[in-house]
Protein backbone atom coordinates (compact mmCIF):
# COMPACT_ATOMS: atom_id res chain seq x y z
CA UNK A 1 0.00 0.00 0.00
CA UNK A 2 0.90 3.38 -0.61
CA UNK A 3 2.95 5.59 1.97
CA UNK A 4 2.93 9.07 3.31
CA UNK A 5 6.69 10.33 2.60
CA UNK A 6 7.88 10.38 6.57
CA UNK A 7 10.74 9.67 8.89
CA UNK A 8 9.03 6.33 10.39
CA UNK A 9 11.11 3.27 10.24
CA UNK A 10 9.65 0.60 7.08
CA UNK A 11 10.53 -2.57 9.10
CA UNK A 12 7.87 -1.27 11.38
CA UNK A 13 5.26 -4.71 11.59
CA UNK A 14 1.70 -4.36 10.60
CA UNK A 15 0.69 -6.84 12.45
CA UNK A 16 -23.75 18.99 32.30
CA UNK A 17 -25.64 18.76 33.91
CA UNK A 18 -26.85 21.58 36.98
CA UNK A 19 -24.52 22.45 38.88
CA UNK A 20 -24.82 24.24 42.37
CA UNK A 21 -28.82 23.11 42.24
CA UNK A 22 -28.06 19.46 43.23
CA UNK A 23 -27.01 18.51 47.24
CA UNK A 24 -23.26 19.05 47.71
CA UNK A 25 -23.11 16.78 51.52
CA UNK A 26 -22.17 13.40 49.72
CA UNK A 27 -19.08 15.49 47.72
CA UNK A 28 -16.48 13.65 50.06
CA UNK A 29 -18.01 10.41 49.52
CA UNK A 30 -15.11 7.73 48.81
CA UNK A 31 -15.94 4.92 46.06
CA UNK A 32 -18.31 2.53 47.21
CA UNK A 33 -18.76 -0.12 44.73
CA UNK A 34 -16.91 -3.52 46.53
CA UNK A 35 -15.72 -4.30 43.58
CA UNK A 36 -13.17 -1.67 43.95
CA UNK A 37 -11.55 0.90 41.56
CA UNK A 38 -8.82 0.11 39.21
CA UNK A 39 -6.61 3.39 38.82
CA UNK A 40 -6.66 6.12 40.72
CA UNK A 41 -6.23 8.50 38.10
CA UNK A 42 -7.11 11.71 37.89
CA UNK A 43 -10.19 12.58 36.65
CA UNK A 44 -9.94 16.14 35.50
CA UNK A 45 -12.85 18.72 35.76
CA UNK A 46 -11.83 19.04 39.11
CA UNK A 47 -13.99 22.11 39.67
CA UNK A 48 -17.17 20.37 39.07
CA UNK A 49 -16.35 16.99 39.75
CA UNK A 50 -18.89 16.43 42.64
CA UNK A 51 -21.52 17.69 40.08
CA UNK A 52 -21.50 15.23 37.46
CA UNK A 53 -25.20 14.29 37.03
CA UNK A 54 -25.71 11.36 35.12
CA UNK A 55 -29.40 10.63 33.04
CA UNK A 56 -31.39 8.24 30.81
CA UNK A 57 -31.30 4.74 31.51
CA UNK A 58 -27.99 3.39 29.23
CA UNK A 59 -26.15 5.74 30.84
CA UNK A 60 -27.30 5.11 34.63
CA UNK A 61 -27.45 1.74 34.69
CA UNK A 62 -24.07 1.04 32.86
CA UNK A 63 -22.42 3.47 35.57
CA UNK A 64 -23.80 1.00 38.45
CA UNK A 65 -22.33 -1.71 36.59
CA UNK A 66 -19.04 -0.25 36.32
CA UNK A 67 -16.92 -0.83 39.30
CA UNK A 68 -14.73 2.16 38.17
CA UNK A 69 -17.98 4.30 38.53
CA UNK A 70 -17.95 6.38 41.97
CA UNK A 71 -21.59 7.07 42.85
CA UNK A 72 -22.99 9.59 45.52
CA UNK A 73 -27.05 9.63 44.70
CA UNK A 74 -29.48 8.46 42.30
CA UNK A 75 -33.04 9.58 42.08
CA UNK A 76 -35.42 7.50 40.44
CA UNK A 77 -39.08 7.88 39.68
CA UNK A 78 -41.71 5.09 40.76
CA UNK A 79 -41.87 3.33 37.21
CA UNK A 80 -38.14 2.84 37.48
CA UNK A 81 -37.42 2.37 41.51
CA UNK A 82 -37.19 -1.38 40.76
CA UNK A 83 -34.98 -1.64 37.76
CA UNK A 84 -32.41 0.37 40.02
CA UNK A 85 -32.80 -1.50 43.10
CA UNK A 86 -32.15 -4.73 41.20
CA UNK A 87 -29.13 -3.41 39.37
CA UNK A 88 -27.40 -1.77 43.16
CA UNK A 89 -28.20 -5.39 44.75
CA UNK A 90 -26.52 -6.93 41.58
CA UNK A 91 -23.48 -4.64 42.00
CA UNK A 92 -23.57 -5.10 45.83
CA UNK A 93 -23.98 -1.18 46.04
CA UNK A 94 -25.38 -1.25 49.57
CA UNK A 95 -24.63 2.11 50.24
CA UNK A 96 -25.77 4.00 47.72
CA UNK A 97 -28.37 6.69 48.44
CA UNK A 98 -31.65 6.39 46.83
CA UNK A 99 -33.94 8.60 46.26
CA UNK A 100 -37.34 8.67 44.80
CA UNK A 101 -38.48 11.11 41.98
CA UNK A 102 -41.48 12.24 40.09
CA UNK A 103 -40.80 13.11 36.38
CA UNK A 104 -41.98 16.96 36.90
CA UNK A 105 -38.89 16.91 39.63
CA UNK A 106 -36.34 15.46 37.33
CA UNK A 107 -37.67 18.27 34.87
CA UNK A 108 -36.86 20.80 36.95
CA UNK A 109 -33.44 19.64 38.42
CA UNK A 110 -31.82 18.66 34.83
CA UNK A 111 -32.04 20.97 31.67
CA UNK A 112 -34.64 21.96 29.66
CA UNK A 113 -35.85 18.54 26.94
CA UNK A 114 -33.29 16.54 28.63
CA UNK A 115 -34.82 12.89 27.97
CA UNK A 116 -34.14 10.99 31.36
CA UNK A 117 -36.46 8.44 31.20
CA UNK A 118 -37.28 8.54 35.07
CA UNK A 119 -33.55 8.46 36.63
CA UNK A 120 -30.59 10.65 37.20
CA UNK A 121 -27.23 9.81 39.30
CA UNK A 122 -25.05 12.55 41.57
CA UNK A 123 -21.57 10.25 40.56
CA UNK A 124 -17.88 11.45 39.91
CA UNK A 125 -16.53 11.82 36.79
CA UNK A 126 -14.64 8.43 35.70
CA UNK A 127 -10.35 7.64 36.35
CA UNK A 128 -8.65 8.70 33.43
CA UNK A 129 -6.06 6.10 31.96
CA UNK A 130 -3.22 8.01 29.93
CA UNK A 131 -1.44 7.49 26.73
CA UNK A 132 1.20 5.31 28.20
CA UNK A 133 -1.37 2.85 30.00
CA UNK A 134 -3.30 2.14 26.75
CA UNK A 135 -0.11 1.21 25.14
CA UNK A 136 0.86 -1.08 27.86
CA UNK A 137 -2.20 -2.59 28.39
CA UNK A 138 -2.97 -3.16 24.59
CA UNK A 139 1.08 -4.08 24.12
CA UNK A 140 0.67 -7.87 23.46
CA UNK A 141 -2.75 -7.38 21.07
CA UNK A 142 -1.83 -7.77 17.60
CA UNK A 143 -5.17 -6.45 16.47
CA UNK A 144 -5.86 -3.13 18.35
CA UNK A 145 -8.19 0.17 16.88
CA UNK A 146 -7.76 3.21 18.42
CA UNK A 147 -9.98 6.10 17.16
CA UNK A 148 -8.00 9.98 17.86
CA UNK A 149 -10.29 12.94 17.73
CA UNK A 150 -8.58 16.40 16.14
CA UNK A 151 -10.68 19.07 18.45
CA UNK A 152 -14.08 17.30 17.52
CA UNK A 153 -15.74 19.27 20.56
CA UNK A 154 -19.69 18.86 20.19
CA UNK A 155 -20.55 16.21 22.72
CA UNK A 156 -23.52 14.68 20.54
CA UNK A 157 -20.80 13.73 18.16
CA UNK A 158 -18.26 12.57 21.12
CA UNK A 159 -20.90 10.62 22.52
CA UNK A 160 -22.24 8.73 18.99
CA UNK A 161 -18.48 8.43 18.37
CA UNK A 162 -17.89 6.63 21.79
CA UNK A 163 -20.88 4.60 21.21
CA UNK A 164 -19.61 3.16 17.85
CA UNK A 165 -16.13 2.62 19.06
CA UNK A 166 -18.05 0.03 21.63
CA UNK A 167 -19.63 -1.31 18.99
CA UNK A 168 -16.80 -2.30 16.97
CA UNK A 169 -14.22 -3.16 19.91
CA UNK A 170 -12.40 0.02 19.51
CA UNK A 171 -9.46 -0.15 22.50
CA UNK A 172 -10.21 3.83 23.27
CA UNK A 173 -11.28 6.83 22.12
CA UNK A 174 -8.69 9.85 22.22
CA UNK A 175 -9.08 13.47 22.13
CA UNK A 176 -6.28 16.59 23.31
CA UNK A 177 -6.72 18.49 26.52
CA UNK A 178 -8.04 21.42 24.74
CA UNK A 179 -10.65 21.34 22.17
CA UNK A 180 -12.73 18.30 23.52
CA UNK A 181 -15.61 17.89 25.22
CA UNK A 182 -14.95 16.67 29.13
CA UNK A 183 -17.20 13.94 30.49
CA UNK A 184 -21.10 15.44 30.78
CA UNK A 185 -24.74 14.29 31.22
CA UNK A 186 -25.19 15.22 27.48
CA UNK A 187 -22.06 13.14 26.25
CA UNK A 188 -22.95 9.57 28.23
CA UNK A 189 -26.22 10.23 27.12
CA UNK A 190 -25.26 10.33 23.76
CA UNK A 191 -22.73 7.85 24.30
CA UNK A 192 -25.83 5.48 25.16
CA UNK A 193 -23.86 4.08 28.18
CA UNK A 194 -20.73 3.49 26.29
CA UNK A 195 -18.74 5.77 28.03
CA UNK A 196 -18.22 3.38 30.74
CA UNK A 197 -16.47 0.52 28.50
CA UNK A 198 -14.30 2.64 26.07
CA UNK A 199 -11.66 4.55 27.46
CA UNK A 200 -12.07 8.61 26.73
CA UNK A 201 -8.71 9.40 27.74
CA UNK A 202 -7.81 13.38 27.07
CA UNK A 203 -4.03 13.20 26.12
CA UNK A 204 -1.93 17.15 26.67
CA UNK A 205 -0.62 17.08 22.64
CA UNK A 206 -1.98 15.25 20.10
CA UNK A 207 1.35 15.40 17.91
CA UNK A 208 3.47 14.12 21.17
CA UNK A 209 0.25 10.93 21.35
CA UNK A 210 0.38 10.35 17.64
CA UNK A 211 4.36 9.66 18.01
CA UNK A 212 3.93 7.42 21.00
CA UNK A 213 1.38 5.34 19.33
CA UNK A 214 4.07 4.82 16.59
CA UNK A 215 6.61 4.26 18.56
CA UNK A 216 3.96 1.39 19.65
CA UNK A 217 3.69 -0.55 16.60
CA UNK A 218 0.22 1.94 15.66
CA UNK A 219 0.07 3.20 11.91
CA UNK A 220 -1.72 6.18 11.89
CA UNK A 221 -4.41 7.10 9.02
CA UNK A 222 -6.28 10.32 9.01
CA UNK A 223 -9.65 10.79 7.55
CA UNK A 224 -9.46 13.12 4.63
CA UNK A 225 -11.63 13.95 1.76
CA UNK A 226 -9.23 14.50 -0.65
CA UNK A 227 -6.97 11.65 -0.25
CA UNK A 228 -6.03 9.45 -2.97
CA UNK A 229 -7.04 6.26 -1.76
CA UNK A 230 -9.99 5.13 0.56
CA UNK A 231 -9.59 3.07 3.63
CA UNK A 232 -10.72 -0.45 2.41
CA UNK A 233 -7.99 0.46 -0.64
CA UNK A 234 -5.06 0.96 2.19
CA UNK A 235 -5.81 -2.53 3.61
CA UNK A 236 -4.70 -1.57 6.88
CA UNK A 237 -4.98 -4.45 9.77
CA UNK A 238 -2.85 -4.91 12.87
CA UNK A 239 -2.21 -2.00 15.52
CA UNK A 240 -3.91 1.09 13.78
CA UNK A 241 -5.17 4.49 14.79
CA UNK A 242 -8.07 6.28 13.04
CA UNK A 243 -7.80 10.35 13.08
CA UNK A 244 -11.02 12.00 12.38
CA UNK A 245 -10.29 16.03 11.63
CA UNK A 246 -12.99 18.70 13.49
CA UNK A 247 -16.59 18.97 12.17
CA UNK A 248 -15.92 22.17 10.14
CA UNK A 249 -12.04 22.17 9.04
CA UNK A 250 -11.30 18.34 9.40
CA UNK A 251 -7.61 17.52 10.16
CA UNK A 252 -5.31 20.47 11.23
CA UNK A 253 -1.88 20.74 8.90
CA UNK A 254 0.62 18.79 11.63
CA UNK A 255 -1.90 16.62 12.36
CA UNK A 256 -2.42 15.46 8.86
CA UNK A 257 1.81 15.34 8.31
CA UNK A 258 1.97 13.19 10.74
CA UNK A 259 -0.13 10.91 9.56
CA UNK A 260 1.35 7.78 8.15
CA UNK A 261 -1.67 7.33 5.77
CA UNK A 262 -4.06 9.59 4.24
CA UNK A 263 -7.41 7.91 3.76
CA UNK A 264 -11.24 8.52 2.50
CA UNK A 265 -14.34 7.00 2.26
CA UNK A 266 -15.78 6.06 -1.00
CA UNK A 267 -18.86 8.18 -1.44
CA UNK A 268 -21.57 9.18 -4.45
CA UNK A 269 -21.60 12.90 -5.64
CA UNK A 270 -24.57 13.55 -4.06
CA UNK A 271 -23.75 14.46 -0.82
CA UNK A 272 -20.17 16.25 -0.43
CA UNK A 273 -19.24 15.35 3.61
CA UNK A 274 -20.72 13.09 6.07
CA UNK A 275 -21.21 13.90 9.76
CA UNK A 276 -18.04 13.15 11.78
CA UNK A 277 -19.66 10.30 13.99
CA UNK A 278 -21.38 9.09 10.60
CA UNK A 279 -17.71 8.62 8.89
CA UNK A 280 -16.29 7.48 12.50
CA UNK A 281 -18.65 4.21 12.45
CA UNK A 282 -18.05 3.88 8.59
CA UNK A 283 -14.64 3.37 9.33
CA UNK A 284 -14.58 1.54 12.53
CA UNK A 285 -17.12 -1.08 10.77
CA UNK A 286 -14.48 -1.06 7.91
CA UNK A 287 -11.51 -2.13 10.28
CA UNK A 288 -14.27 -4.38 12.44
CA UNK A 289 -15.29 -6.50 9.83
CA UNK A 290 -11.74 -7.34 9.01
Amino acid sequence: MSRRNNSRSANRSTGTGPGDSFPQDDDKRDGNSRRGRKRGRDGGNAGGASRLILFGRHPVLNAIYNPQRTIHKIWASEAVRDEIVAALADTERTDVQLDAAGRTDLDEMLPPGTVHQGMAMHCAPLPQISVEELIADTRDEEQCTVLILDQVTDPHNVGAILRSAAAFGAAAVIVPDRHAPPETGTLAKSASGALETVPYIHAGNLSQTIEKLKGANFWLAGMDGYAEQTLAEAKLKGRVGIIMGSEGEGLRRLTRENCDFLVKLPMSDRIESLNVSNAAAVALYELYRR
